[in-house]
C-alpha cells in the first residue's frame, strides 16, 4: 500500500536540509520496495506569505490525509511584528495540537567520530545515548487562560497557565515506560515537584504507571538538577520523560552534547503511531540560502519515519549505516568541524549519504 507523506519545507535553512532528507527518500524509493507518495505543503512564514495563515486550510487537509510528515523548520525575523497568532511558529504548534501529536522522541545520540566535536571532554560524552520523550500538546504553551492585560495601577502583566490533566501525563508516561523497556530499562522522570502543584500531579501518576512496569527502574529529578546533570555526568541517563516546556529546554541542552544541534532528529507521534517528523533545531535565517547547514538531523528524522510510521526498520538502519559511513570518510558540515578542516556544503553532504546507501 503506498504510503503518503507531506513535506513541509517551512522557513530559512528548511528547504534547503529537506531537499536532502527527499533525495534520500528518493533514493530508498528507486533502490528497494519502499512504496511512496511526496506532496508539498506551506507552514510557518511560508504559509503565511503564500496563503495567509501559518497554518494554511490546504496544509490542513493534506496532514491530516498523510501517513507522516516531514518538516524542516519554521520562523524568521521577518514575521517578529506579525500578531501572535499569524507567527510561524502558531502553525508549528497548530499542527502539533490538530493531529494531537503529543509524544515527542528526541534521541541524543553522539556518533563516535563526533566525540571530539563535542563542548564537553570525550571521557565524558564516548558512547552518549540516551533518549528524552517530551510531552507535546499540553503545559504552558497550550494552557489557558494566558495573555496580557493592564492592571489597576496601569502595569501591563503577562500571564501563562501550566495545567495538565491526568489522562496527559498518562498517556506520556506509558509511551516513556515503553520505550525505557526497549532500552535499558531505566526511566528518570524530571518535574518541579517541589514547587508546582502541576508536578506534584506529575509524579504521583508516574509512580502509580511503575506499578505497570516492575522491570524498570523509575527515578524523578528537578528539572534545574537535571539540567546540571546532563552536562555533568550525561550518560547517567538513559530515558528522561518530561513536560512540554522542560523538555524543549533540556532536549536543546542535551543536543550539544553531541557535538552540534544539526546532528538531531525528533519524532511527534500521536496514538494512533501517526507522526511529524523533524530536526530539533530552528530556521538558522543567518545561514540561509548559504548551503552550510547539516543536513544529517533531517535526514535521521527520515530514518525515525521509516521506524516509527512507514513500519520500515530496515530502511532505517540503512540511513544510519550511511551517515555513520560518511562521517568515517571524514565528511563534516562547518557546524560539526574542528578548526582546520576541510568542510562540505549541504547538498554534497546530501549526496555523500545518498551514495552511501548503496
Amino acid at each position: 500500500m503506498t504510503k503518503r507523506i507531506l513535506v513541509l519545507p517551512g522557513d530559512g535553512i528548511g528547504p534547503e536540509i529537506v531537499n536532502e532528507a527527499v533525495k534520500v527518500l528518493d533514493a530508498l524509493a528507486s533502490k528497494y520496495d519502499l512504496d511512496i507518495e511526496m506532496n508539498e505543503g506551506l507552514i510557518g512564514g511560508a504559509g503565511y506569505d503564500g496563503a495567509g495563515h501559518p497554518y494554511p486550510d490546504a496544509t490542513r487537509a493534506m496532514a491530516r490525509e498523510a501517513d507522516a510528515i516531514l518538516l524542516g523548520a519554521v520562523g524568521g525575523p521577518q514575521y517578529e511584528k506579525l500578531e501572535r497568532e499569524l507567527r510561524p511558529e502558531r502553525g508549528l504548534l497548530g499542527i502539533r495540537s490538530d493531529l494531537d501529536l503529543f509524544a515527542n522522541l528526541r534521541p541524543a545520540i553522539l556518533y563516535p567520530q563526533l566525540a571530539s566535536a563535542s563542548s564537553l571532554r570525550p571521557e565524558i560524552v564516548a558512547g552518549l545515548d540516551i533518549i528524552i520523550v517530551r510531552e507535546l500538546t499540553g503545559g504552558i504553551y497550550f494552557g489557558q487562560p494566558r495573555g496580557q492585560r493592564t492592571l489597576e495601577n496601569g502595569e501591563r502583566q503577562g500571564f501563562n497557565t501550566m495545567v495538565y490533566a491526568e489522562h496527559e501525563i498518562e498517556r506520556i508516561g506509558r509511551v516513556a515506560f515503553e520505550a525505557a523497556m526497549k532500552r535499558n530499562k531505566r526511566l528518570c522522570s524530571v518535574d518541579k515537584a517541589n514547587v508546582l502543584e502541576v508536578s506534584e500531579l506529575w509524579r504521583e501518576v508516574m509512580e502509580r504507571l511503575a506499578k505497570d512496569y516492575p522491570e524498570v527502574e523509575l527515578s524523578h529529578m528537578y528539572v534545574d538538577n537535571a539540567a546540571m546533570q546532563l552536562v555533568r555526568a550525561p550518560k547517567q541517563f538513559d530515558v528522561i520523560v518530561t513536560e512540554n516546556m522542560f523538555g524543549d529546554i533540556l532536549s536543546d541542552a542535551a543536543a550539544m552534547l553531541t557535538g552540534s544541534i544539526g546532528m538531531l532528529p525528533s519524532a511527534s507521534l500521536n496514538e494512533q503511531g501517526k507522526g511529524m517528523y523533524e530536526p530539533i533545531h530552528g530556521s538558522a535565517p543567518d545561514i540561509a540560502g548559504k548551503g552550510i547547514a547539516n543536513p544529517i538531523a533531517t535526514i535521521l528524522s527520515v530514518a525515525m519515519m521509516l521506524r516509527h510510521s512507514l513500519d520500515r526498520a530496515d530502511l532505517a538502519l540503512k540511513i544510519e549505516q550511511a551517515i555513520g559511513c560518511v562521517l568515517d570518510q571524514g565528511l563534516r558540515t562547518a557546524d560539526i568541524a574542528l578548526p582546520g578542516e576541510k568542510t562540505v556544503s549541504t547538498e554534497q553532504m546530501g549526496d555523500a549519504i545518498v551514495a552511501a546507501l548503496s
